[in-house]
């Protein structure tokens, strides 16, 4: 029998009287059942702080604190009691205008948070409020935390009435109407700083009566076997099941539609199984479904359901995965399923290295990274009132997840409809629709709406991460320093799924040596099945495990010639007329100006680095230079709408999905300078998005596209419209004199990749081509300490010049940068899901907390202006985690001499070559990786024959 109490608190300054359980029930999901969802549970373990409410004065985690230790008429105050959005307090004034709102879903357990260290400490120092931030273990994903710091000292000062909010608050210049590029606030970004914004689960809470609760079964005992049986007797007769849902319940494919980057791959005779139907392929496939009557009885029942797997060998990464000797994964398909060989320039390359004046080699690991954002995965689905199955999600392609959903799942693309909840970060997890493919199998396997959240645990072992890679490498330069010859064969493994990972083989060919001239190279970049967590997008998406190659040997180039890491990158960037590795011009060359402006800044960081360095604390300071691509390919397009109302302002409907990159904030910026010549205000604009039930097709949140091409495509949307209201005397029409004269008031603007000239895409066979519009550009210089005693890194400061062309909204592309940079920070020292049992969370998958980023991150913005962008802008976001990690990387050789080759770099390890070096000892890199057959042997195959 279930014990049920009575309690009450003091809720926000007034008593709430409640029943609870109290065995189960958390704080968090009492308060998050009163209403009271500003309450975010992120992690669900405490390692988060997404959670964070005050009890009787103290701050704490509420997820992990039991209520039946909650005393009696204990104060509680969730962010509700501190602001609501028609009266802000000063931190949430703050957050908003510091560029502290992106995501938005860690937001208030920080603000909660910065509200405890306010009322103990009114005058705090910055370094106090990152203390209080790391002992509070409050994690944001998005921002790299300085804005939040910003944020907490700004609001201080309002709060000891040195400031009011009405002079913290931006206010556009409604009398200019020059709004482009300045730090304008995010429409969503007071609500989610006053709790108000409803998230997936808290959209699950306030579904109707009869909404079912649905739980995965994770069998989670290998990462490969044979499904003998799946046994769900026991299960079906739990209280509350109305029904256990296996594959053969599915009525479409049960698969994702898996599109081909490149002829030469084989990954659509291999299928990403939305419900496991033979084998398991890895740690987190889903063998079945429970839908129950509530949460709590889907999960016990999902307990009950038998799964019999056979184990089979279990390949867990590239290495042994492509051996000779290795089963199949995918019975249809070898391992390694797709490559990608570059060719550039007619040199014998071998033997220029070979002969080469100086030559240096290496083989390189990157890791497989975690995304770790703090909200997880749930989803809604239902048929609306014209019998469309409705999927309520976090998509980061709402268009391409919608046709992938209907023909998985059984239904025309007409009868599904996507809309997106805000969503708490994705990073690129969420291109992938399995999850909002399983929401809609259970919606129509039971004729009821579903609600479907997973634990974190799960959503880790579910979700893809960034692909791990193994590199060898060899580069060679003449006596000058010129590159002369690059080669550059790379292993990617990309899990136990396909779904883009010959498209990531073209990608990672492509930024090897970006921005730099080299004359002569030949690259491979294989792909290989694995039983691991499968590979999916992640910002900077294939250059990261480019760049841990390319600009490590860069670094141990200079080294071996005896010149300055500066000097070596100065002498071979790209300058006007060069060509990038696919053969095409870089479209702008800003590389010297950047590394001029950053000249005086490496030399004063060199030299205090030797004025600090001792014995015992080493210092030390590492470049890397970076970039990405802006747009998808040269069949890349972007539609868009903007209607005149009856109230004479205006509506602009796109899918620029926002993740916290700023879908709102970039749609509102470009829209109203499109609409400029009409003296239209912010406040006349108003955005529908991201329904495809009404919005048209924006395309992916992907690539660095959506300001570049939604731009676009509004500055045509404008024209139409402009041209439309326009009189004859110059004036313009109000939408009661448009409807009179029988004028349309809403028109669609749509910019296609395919009208630009000169846009090919990359040659299955060569490598060479021009697949994208624009690039962008960084160059990093990290500076650190190494402990001689412990090995472990700590990043003092960090330095970003970057081009992104003119910038839109400040705050976006700088939330952009640092968030990005801290990422490349965590991937460089800590990030890591290589142990499935141990990897379940962001503690554990080693996120970086507020102590493990530096506060002293400088950004520089060129702004060079594009002839052919949207207001002279680019795209930015994943230039800003495209090389970050290898400043950090090679800082720490400059510091202690100890190169780290696999990342990431634990303390264990530089610890290791530090005592190697005291012992005399050489510190090698790893022993070349067999990749497969020799590269050039595989090139010479796929020029000759086409195949591979």
């Amino acid at each position: 029998m279930m014990k049920l109490k009575k309690m009450t608190l003091n809720m926000n300054g007034a008593d709430r009287t409640f029943i609870c359980d109290p065995e189960k029930d958390t704080l968090a999901s009492v308060i998050r059942r009163l209403g009271l969802t500003g309450t975010k549970v992120g992690c669900g373990t405490g390692v988060c702080g997404a959670c964070s409410v005050i009890l009787n004065g103290k701050v704490i985690r509420s997820c992990t604190k039991k209520i039946k230790t909650v005393e009696e008429y204990s104060q509680l105050t969730t962010i509700e009691g501190i602001g609501t959005p028609n009266q802000p307090h000063p931190l949430q004034a703050a957050w908003v205008n510091c560029g502290g709102v992106q995501c938005g879903f860690c937001t208030p357990g920080f603000i909660v948070s910065a509200y405890g260290l306010l009322k103990e400490n009114p005058a705090p120092a910055r370094e106090e409020v990152r203390d209080w931030f790391q002992k509070h273990r409050n994690v944001c994903r998005c921002t790299g935390y300085k804005q939040l710091v910003d944020a907490v000292m700004l609001a201080a000062e309002v709060m000891r009435g040195e400031k009011t909010i009405e002079e913290i608050w931006y206010k556009p210049d409604d009398q200019t109407k020059e709004y482009y590029g300045k730090p304008v606030v995010r429409p969503s970004a007071l609500g989610k700083a006053c709790g108000t914004v409803d998230y997936g689960d808290d959209v699950e809470l306030k579904m109707p009566p009869g909404t079912l609760h649905v739980a995965l079964v994770q069998p989670r005992k290998v990462s490969h076997g044979a499904i003998i049986s799946i046994d769900c007797t026991e299960a079906e007769k739990m209280p509350g099941v109305v029904k256990v849902i296996t594959s053969k319940d599915v009525k479409g494919t049960n698969h994702m539609d898996l599109f081909t980057a490149s002829p030469l791959s084989t990954n659509m005779k291999a299928p990403h199984h939305i419900l496991a139907e033979d084998r398991i392929r890895m740690y987190g496939d889903v063998a079945a479904m429970v839908a129950a009557v509530t949460k709590e009885q889907a999960k016990a029942a999902a307990e009950k359901v038998k799964v019999e797997i056979e184990p089979l060998p279990e390949y867990v990464n590239y290495l042994d995965a492509a051996m000779p000797d290795a089963i199949r994964i995918h019975e249809e398909s070898p391992n390694i399923y797709a490559k990608w060989p570059l060719v550039k320039g007619d040199e014998d390359v071998e033997t220029l290295i070979d002969e080469g004046e100086y030559a240096v080699s290496g083989s390189f690991y990157s890791t497989r990274e975690p995304h770790l954002s703090i909200e997880g995965d749930t989803v809604q689905a239902y048929f609306d009132e014209d019998d469309v199955l409705t999927i309520h999600c976090k998509s980061q392609s709402i268009y391409w997840n919608k046709s992938d959903v209907a023909q998985s799942i059984g239904l025309p693309p007409e009868r599904v409809r996507m809309v997106m909840n805000p969503a708490g970060g994705s990073f690129g997890w969420s291109i992938t629709a399995a999850s909002f493919a399983l929401a809609g199998i259970a919606a129509m396997a039971t004729e009821m709406p579903i609600a479907l959240s997973m634990s974190y645990e799960e959503f880790m072992h579910f979700s893809g991460k960034r692909s791990a890679a193994y590199s060898n490498a060899r580069l060679a330069c003449d006596e000058n320093g010129k590159i002369t010859a690059a080669e550059f064969d790379i292993g990617i493994d990309h899990g136990a799924y396909a779904e883009m990972g010959d498209d990531l083989a073209n990608k990672v060919i492509r930024f090897v040596l970006f921005p730099y001239s080299v004359p002569n190279a030949r690259v491979l970049s294989r792909v290989a099945f694995t039983n691991h967590g499968f590979g999916t997008a992640y910002r900077g998406y294939g250059s990261p495990q480019a760049y841990t190659a390319g600009e490590a040997v860069i670094d141990m180039l200079a080294e071996k010639i005896g010149m300055d890491p500066f000097e070596i990158r100065w002498r071979n960037i790209a300058r006007k007329g060069d060509k990038n590795l696919a053969g095409s011009d870089f479209v702008d060359y800003p590389m010297e100006e950047m590394m001029k402006r950053l000249k005086p800044l490496y030399e004063k960081a060199v030299a205090e680095a030797r004025a600090e360095d001792t014995p015992q604390k080493r210092r030390g300071v590492g470049l890397a230079w970076g970039g990405y691509n802006v747009t998808d390919n040269p069949f890349d397009q972007c539609t868009v709408a903007i209607e005149l109302n009856p109230d004479n302002t205006f509506t602009k409907y796109d899918t620029w999905q926002d993740l916290g990159q700023g879908g709102d904030i970039g749609s509102l910026m470009v829209t109203a300078e499109a609409l400029k010549p009409l003296g239209v205000t912010l406040d006349q604009i108003r955005l529908i998005q991201n329904d495809s039930a009404v919005c048209p097709n924006s395309g992916s949140s992907a690539s660095s596209r959506s300001h570049y091409m939604n731009g676009k495509a509004t500055i045509i949307a404008a024209e139409k419209l402009i041209k439309a209201m326009r009189k004859e005397d110059g004036t313009y029409r109000t939408y009661e004199e448009m409807t009179a004269e029988g004028i349309p008031t809403k028109y669609v603007g749509q910019h296609e990749n395919a009208t630009v000239p000169g846009l090919v895409p990359t040659d299955p066979i060569t490598g060479q081509g021009n697949p994208s519009i624009d690039y962008t550009y960084a160059l990093y210089m990290a500076e650190v300490e190494v402990d001689t005693e412990t090995g472990k890194t700590t990043i003092l400061k960090f330095t970003c010049i970057d081009d992104v062309g003119v910038i839109g909204n400040i705050h976006a592309v700088e939330g952009q940068a640092y968030g990005g940079i801290s990422h490349s920070m965590g991937f460089a020292l800590s990030e890591d899901y290589l142990d499935v049992r141990k990897h379940n969370n962001p503690f554990s998958c080693g996120v970086p907390y507020i102590k493990d980023i530096p506060d002293d991150i400088q950004l520089i913005h060129m702004g060079t202006r594009r002839k052919n962008g949207p207001f002279g802008s680019s795209g930015a976001s994943e230039a800003f985690q495209s090389s970050g990690h290898m400043a950090v990387i090679n800082a720490i050789s400059n510091a202690c001499g100890v190169r780290i080759y696999e990342l990431p770099a634990k303390p264990e390890k530089v610890k290791a070559g530090l005592e190697a070096i005291a012992a005399g000892k050489k510190v090698e890199p790893p022993k070349k990786y067999y990749l497969g057959p020799d590269m050039y042997d595989e090139i010479q195959k796929i020029r000759d024959t086409g195949k591979f």
